[in-house]
């Protein structure tokens, strides 16, 4: 009788996160096992438990999960358990805090298809702007549009000097090349929107971080992505279902399209069910980031 399927989810925090485990069970694993409050010096152990409890063939129906907020910890803690694995002893490892390595994904895959269906650009060809930049999904977005080619800045809306030591903290780690920006009004906004094609917005949930009237100032925006879904909206006029709907508010920005919050929640929920099952239907076991979040993503999109 074939083994059944565990998830092992490993998370920081206080609390696994409920999205992550019916996310988990909708993709087929039949159990799904948190641990809370995990410190970093425990997952090489909770990791060789995992492996040699179940044999060759149970490795093979075995995954872990890691959560949390922390996206360097996140990070730490994937790559212990991939020190820890003894082959054949070997499961895959899926690390998405906070859904931030999913969710940015599918945004800047989102984001970069109307780039180059309405414009025929290239984010390496783009000035980006990331509001909310120092968050979780922020910094995830920021690090892959950098990666991808854009130039690109982490916008806080209280400290230039946070947002440029958290740029380059992950500069330093994943050898891309973000830059730290400070918007605390509108002015400041706007001067920062001036000479911007891209802005992705992943600020607090109902909070509008871009006004009608600052749209309006724009004459070299081409996309604007949102994944804020409560009222009201991060960009004022996208709409939480278009996917490349004309930016209306925008009239000075030739073309300008956006991405809502639904279209790139689609996509979110689609690459993370599809991750789940490539941890029970791979051959060889799968470390998944950001990285390997986004090659998918932009297959799904």
């Amino acid at each position: 009788m074939e083994k059944r399927s565990i998830l092992h989810m490993l998370d920081p925090m206080p609390h696994n996160s409920p999205f992550d485990i019916n996310m988990a069970m909708d993709a087929g694993f039949d159990v799904m096992m948190p641990y809370s409050n995990v410190k970093l010096d425990s997952v090489h152990g909770l990791t060789q438990d995992a492996i040699f409890s179940r044999g060759p063939a149970g490795v093979k129906r075995t995954g872990i999960f890691i959560g949390g907020r922390d996206l360097g910890l996140a990070m730490d803690m994937l790559n212990t358990c991939q020190q820890a694995m003894v082959p054949p002893f070997e499961v895959s490892v899926f690390a998405d805090p906070s859904g931030a390595f999913t969710t940015a994904a599918a945004l800047v895959a989102c984001v970069e298809k109307e780039l180059k269906a309405k414009h025929n650009k290239e984010l390496k060809d783009c000035k980006a702007l990331v509001f909310g930049g120092t968050g979780p999904v922020g910094i995830a977005t920021g690090i892959i549009a950098s990666l991808a080619g854009a130039s690109t800045s982490l916008v806080d809306h209280l400290s230039q000097v946070n947002a440029e030591e958290i740029a380059q903290a992950y500069n330093r780690r994943f050898a891309c090349t973000l830059n730290g920006a400070c918007a605390r009004s509108d002015a400041e906004k706007s001067a920062l929107l001036a000479d911007v094609d891209v802005v992705f917005c992943t600020a607090k949930a109902g909070v509008q971080v871009l006004s009608a009237a600052m749209l309006k100032q724009l004459t070299r925006l081409k996309v604007a992505g949102d994944v804020n879904a409560v009222p009201p909206l991060g960009i004022e006029g996208i709409k939480r279902l278009d996917f490349g709907a004309p930016l209306i508010h925008a009239g000075n920005a030739q073309n300008a399209v956006g991405v809502g919050a639904l279209a790139v929640g689609d996509i979110k929920y689609r690459l993370q069910n599809e991750l789940l099952k490539l941890m029970l239907e791979a051959d060889t076991p799968s470390y998944i980031d950001f990285r390997a979040a986004f090659k998918k993503a932009r297959e799904l999109v």
